[in-house]
């Protein structure tokens, strides 16, 4: 329409990247340049008009029409948009309370909901995957836990529960998963959850993956329980931990099912436990994804004996570490690096860390010197810069440098090569972060001012 209004104005034409040599960026200009899909623009349109459609029961909340009704999987889209564009409060979450929706799968991330509004609008499904991450505090995780088990349906059946950053009363002590039996995937990272918890979690009976990041736990020895059915296990920075290094290793040893182990953790603690575990060659027999990035000591010499002991393995993580720079690396047929020696590696590496902002920071430092000098677009790097913006948007270390590796990835004739909605979400994010920092400063020395 422009071209036809402006003619002296030539059309843009974007350039899809070769299918062979970038197909993450081919993927990424085809996704972003296609229209919304027409089930996306409904959904909008009726979250946008949910009042006008809606009646209004006695209590406040709002009841959608007797006579709709939502397939399953439009309706765990619906939830899903919603809780997306913050629409999901106690008033609109009733409207699940009826017979028009089932839902399986319930996303209500970052939710500003009550205990009451979430067991009454979401624990009378028959559920099988919870993510409750980042929830309001209104919504403890006892209350949670309280709430999916008053159904018996969703105790023995629930098998995915997600409890990121969700809070948990001082009061509390103990919490009670053991009512939970069909749960094969728990995540509590960033939740202070202690080793009692560890202790009543790993009697669960068909418990298969378990991230414990960043918890209070003290001590591993409980995982012995859980030995013969443990396939995942998840332990960046555990900064608690009193145990040594040989009897993490003893415990680590006798995990025998594990096919992902990580022990990944923040560079400055200088944390040798990842040097030490790669010197061992009877632990980890069966391993396939070894995550040790932010450990110290740690050299290609080791990583690649390790790995040549193990030929199954298909993913290693080492930002933040001396190690990734071999030529190995790049040979290794079906190994994938997270780290900071290449594109190919930061680019895995942001896409595996976007919810850690420590290895966000040291990725989007690393594109940030790759970039400088940029020849060629990128898209799928760019959009991954957009969701670490996203996902971090209070942290400044994570706005500067993102902020940085967006300006070398579009300067100059690169931004043509883009789809303009990544470039329009890429500027709202640009703008939201100076409304975050708004006297933040730096000079052409890098000098904050």
């Amino acid at each position: 329409m422009v071209h036809f209004l402006h003619p002296g104005h030539t059309p843009r034409n974007i350039v899809p990247p070769d299918a062979q040599k970038d197909a993450l960026g081919c993927c990424v200009v085809q996704e972003e340049a296609s229209p919304y899909t027409l089930v996306n623009i409904c959904l909008n349109v009726l979250i946008a008009n949910l009042e006008k459609l809606c009646s209004e029961r006695p209590d406040g909340t709002l009841c959608l029409p007797e006579h709709w009704s939502f397939p399953q999987e439009v309706a765990e889209r619906f939830l899903r948009v919603m809780t997306w564009q913050g629409k999901l409060t106690d008033r609109t979450a009733s409207i699940f309370r009826g017979n028009q929706m089932k839902l399986k799968l319930v996303n209500i991330q970052k939710a500003k909901i009550s205990t009451a509004a979430f067991i009454k609008a979401f624990c009378r499904h028959k559920l099988i995957e919870l993510n409750a991450t980042a929830v309001h505090a209104d919504l403890p995780v006892p209350d949670i836990i309280s709430g999916l088990c008053s159904n018996r349906w969703i105790q023995q059946n629930l098998q995915c529960l997600l409890l990121d950053s969700t809070s948990i009363p001082q009061n509390s002590r103990l919490l009670f998963f053991s009512q939970l039996t069909g749960l094969r995937i728990l995540s509590v990272f960033n939740v202070c959850f202690h080793t009692e918890d560890l202790a009543n979690v790993s009697q669960l009976p068909r418990l298969e993956s378990l991230d414990i990041s960043n918890t209070l736990v003290t001590d591993i020895s409980a995982l012995l329980t859980c030995k013969d059915r443990l396939k995942s296990l998840t332990m960046h920075y555990l900064k608690c931990l009193a145990m040594t290094k040989s009897q993490i290793l003893a415990v680590i040893r006798e995990l025998k099912c594990l096919l992902h182990l990580d022990i990944s953790d923040h560079r400055q603690l200088k944390s040798d436990l990842a040097f030490h575990l790669l010197q061992q060659k009877d632990i980890l027999p069966n391993v396939v994804s070894l995550d040790i990035s932010g450990g110290n000591c740690i050299t290609d010499e080791a990583v690649e004996l390790f790995i040549r002991l193990r030929p199954a393995m298909q993913f290693v993580g080492l930002l933040a570490t001396d190690a990734g720079s071999s030529d190995f690396f790049t040979t290794k047929q079906g190994l994938r690096v997270a780290g900071g020696a290449s594109m190919s590696q930061i680019s895995e590496a942001l896409s595996r860390y976007r919810n850690r902002s420590c290895f966000v920071k040291e990725a989007l430092h690393r594109l940030f010197t790759e970039t400088f000098s940029m020849e060629v677009t990128m898209p799928a790097i760019l959009k991954l810069v957009a969701i670490g913006m996203r996902n971090h948007p209070l942290d400044l270390r994570v706005q500067f440098t993102a902020s940085a590796c967006a300006l070398n990835l579009t300067r100059q004739g690169l931004a043509k090569g883009m789809p303009v909605r990544l470039l329009s979400e890429v500027t709202c994010l640009l703008f939201k972060a100076l409304k975050n920092f708004p006297h933040y400063q730096q000079d052409s020395c890098g000098c904050s001012i």
